[in-house]
């Protein structure tokens, strides 16, 4: 007799997935986020980066249009912050100025964290005589007080938009240098760099891809407030009158230009102040907030 059919068992039941860690800028935004402060100060960089990027198009008037009959306006539908001494729209020069000092900022500040990168990779990766030289020349140079340094050198150089921008990053790279370092002597030692190395990967390789890359949230954090250091250097630079020269506007030049008429007409004053303070102040509060969000020992939770 033909033995009885069996039924199929039934399919055993699918093991669960193991969840997937969670990615280091997923966890990072997610504590970024908590901070308010820190988000409103985001949004407002974001609106004017936004505003210095399309200023053709939003300023009302040209900024160096000199209307000598209507000097010292006050604000009105046509000049909504009013003239200056030269009868040239404020909010028009306000705007065009935020393109300079925020484009020296962050072009300063790429200059600083090129340099600062190099110089702080070569020397954490090959130590010895080459990290001893290039360290010893970083500590000469933080000895050195930089916004001195800048000013002597755009003294001899001249005050061009450019010259500007490579004083102010060539001033700000070796807190990067340090920063890059002390990252590079921390991974050098871990397993995949060691994995790397054993199947015979050339330095630039392990430097560049395996090494550096460990370091860009350090990175990240010191080029957001060097960014501050540098609209701020520029600014003094521009109010001593050593920067970007009028009638281009910045934000310094026109502090400087209202430095005389700051008990007849202080609003002349107070508009590229609050603008520099608020930009300052935004960009620090920001690179706070990263620097808490990014490191995993932290426990500060945003306000």
């Amino acid at each position: 007799m033909a033995a009885p059919a069996t039924s199929p068992a039934p399919p055993a039941a699918a093991a669960p997935r193991a969840p997937r860690a969670e990615c280091r800028w997923a966890l990072a935004w997610r504590r970024f986020k908590k901070n308010r402060l820190a988000i409103g100060a985001m949004l407002f960089l974001v609106t004017i980066h936004v505003v210095a990027l399309v200023a053709p198009v939003l300023a009302p008037h040209d900024p160096e249009f000199l209307d000598l009959l209507n000097q010292f306006q006050n604000p009105s539908a046509r000049h909504p912050l009013g003239t200056d001494d030269s009868g040239r729209d404020v909010l028009s020069r306000l705007i065009f100025g935020a393109r300079v000092s925020l484009s020296v900022g962050l072009s300063a500040m790429f200059v600083a964290v090129t340099l600062g990168s190099v110089v702080g990779a070569l020397a954490g990766f090959y130590g010895g005589r080459t990290d001893a030289v290039l360290m010893r020349v970083t500590d000469g140079m933080l000895t050195i007080p930089t916004f001195f340094l800048a000013l002597l050198v755009v003294a001899a150089l001249g005050s061009s938009l450019v010259n500007v921008i490579f004083v102010v990053g060539l001033t700000g790279w070796m807190v990067v240098a340090r920063i890059i370092r002390s990252e590079v002597l921390r991974t050098i030692p871990q397993e995949f760099v060691l994995a790397a190395r054993a199947l015979g990967g050339s330095d630039a390789r392990m430097l560049f891809k395996h090494v550096v890359p460990q370091a860009f949230p350090s990175v990240i954090v010191a080029a957001t407030l060097g960014i501050a250091y540098a609209i701020l250097t520029e600014s003094s630079l521009s109010y001593l009158g050593l920067g970007v020269k009028p009638p281009t506007p910045t934000w310094g030049n026109m502090l400087s230009g209202a430095q005389q008429l700051v008990w007849t007409k202080p609003t002349l004053a107070v508009y590229p102040g609050v603008m520099i303070m608020a930009s300052v102040l935004s960009y620090n509060v920001v690179g706070d907030a990263l620097r808490d969000a990014l490191d995993p020992r932290s426990g500060k939770v945003g306000v």
